[in-house]
């Protein structure tokens, strides 16, 4: 039974949006591969890694009639990568196997059962579905995903916290050290719902959405969200725990506000953050009046010191800050200005856009 019959690139491109979650080594072998199951000129394609599961529905056609099975994803893949884009081909089963045909080449690969799959077991009752544009919620993440936690302990901060309630969405995320808050407006009123959604699952989403307009549905349940998108459905598990109070750590009435141009402050940073060592990111910040000076230096008594011309009239602050959480905060984002709200050299300064409200980025300031 021919299974699919289409061009290579439309193969190739329905099996790389599924993909992304399957690694290489799993104890359980059947991970490693994509579930096949054609209904009539459908073909849906699921993968799993027990937490995640992403599925898509293509129309490739092949044989009328049903039928499903499971092979090894990345190896698909890469077979398929090697042929030329407008390429026919083909996917036949025969004996527990399946035969990949492209021009004069023939692969043989060895299936294993679809029952044996072990699909993400979908939560009965979720809550009420609202959606954003796929753009709105790509450049939320984007705002936000760099100041995860990587491996913490307080695994709850290995994540995004996304709330949704009356006609806002807001994500969080923070490491300990800094944190970023990013939000948007929802077209509908929705009751208060709090998740964290995965690391995995956050970068998982930033490859997988695209700049359209189209609209990305969500839902919510105790431990399981839920994403609909361009004929793809993503069923991810949620992080358990309590995420920190951000709305405490958001400083609110820092007196002393410097408004600057984002390109020369961030230039001026990586130039001194090259005479940071790699166990010590520190830079200083010496803020006065119509002055900003950043300076680093390192174990071998070298220096840099580098100076903008700022309007500034407040206090005059000496501040330490690891030089990567702020350049990482001015390179995500895409705004020529920035504002930076300081009350003095021990409290966390805060980074937002003028006039926009809905990004907003703490930093903790470290002893120089």
């Amino acid at each position: 039974m021919i299974v699919l019959k289409a061009t290579q690139d439309k193969v190739l491109s329905a099996l790389q949006s599924v993909a992304g979650i399957v690694e290489r080594r799993h104890t359980l072998p059947i991970l490693a591969n994509v579930m096949i199951r054609k209904t009539g000129g459908q073909v849906q394609l699921t993968t799993s890694d027990l937490e995640i599961q992403i599925r898509t529905t293509a129309e490739l056609d092949g044989d009328a009639g049903n039928f499903t099975t499971t092979v090894g994803a990345r190896k698909l893949i890469d077979i398929l990568r090697s042929m030329p884009n407008d390429q026919t081909v083909s996917l036949e089963s025969a004996q527990n196997k399946l035969i990949l045909k492209g021009g004069k080449s023939r692969f043989t690969l060895q299936t294993l059962p679809a029952e044996d799959f072990p699909l993400v077991q979908e939560a009965t009752s979720f809550g009420p579905s609202f959606s954003v544009p796929q753009k709105v919620l790509k450049e939320l993440l984007h705002q936000v995903s760099f100041a995860m936690a990587v491996h913490d302990i307080r695994y709850y901060l290995n994540g995004i916290l996304f709330v949704a309630e009356g006609k806002q969405l807001s994500l969080v995320a923070t490491d300990g050290h800094r944190l970023a808050f990013s939000s948007a407006t929802l077209d509908v009123e929705v009751p208060k719902q709090e998740v964290i959604l995965p690391r995995k699952t956050v970068l998982e989403m930033q490859r997988l959405l695209s700049d359209k307009e189209g609209a990305i549905e969500m839902q919510f349940a105790g431990n399981q969200a839920k994403f609909s998108f361009e004929g793809m459905e993503f069923v991810t598990k949620l992080v358990e725990g309590k995420f920190p109070d951000y709305n405490r750590v958001i400083p609110k009435n820092h007196k002393n506000i410097i408004t600057l141009g984002r390109v020369p402050l961030l230039a001026s940073l990586q130039r001194t953050a090259i005479l940071t060592s790699d166990k010590f990111k520190g830079v200083r910040l010496n803020i006065e009046p119509g002055t900003l000076r950043v300076a680093s230096n390192n174990a071998e008594q070298e220096e840099a010191v580098d100076e903008l011309d700022i309007d500034y009239g407040g206090d005059s602050i000496e501040i330490g800050f690891n030089v990567t959480y702020l350049i990482d905060a001015l390179a995500n984002m895409n705004q020529d200005m920035v504002k930076i709200e300081l009350a003095d050299s021990n409290s966390s300064a805060l980074l937002t856009i003028p006039d926009d409200a809905a990004f907003k980025y703490v930093v903790m300031p470290m002893r120089i």
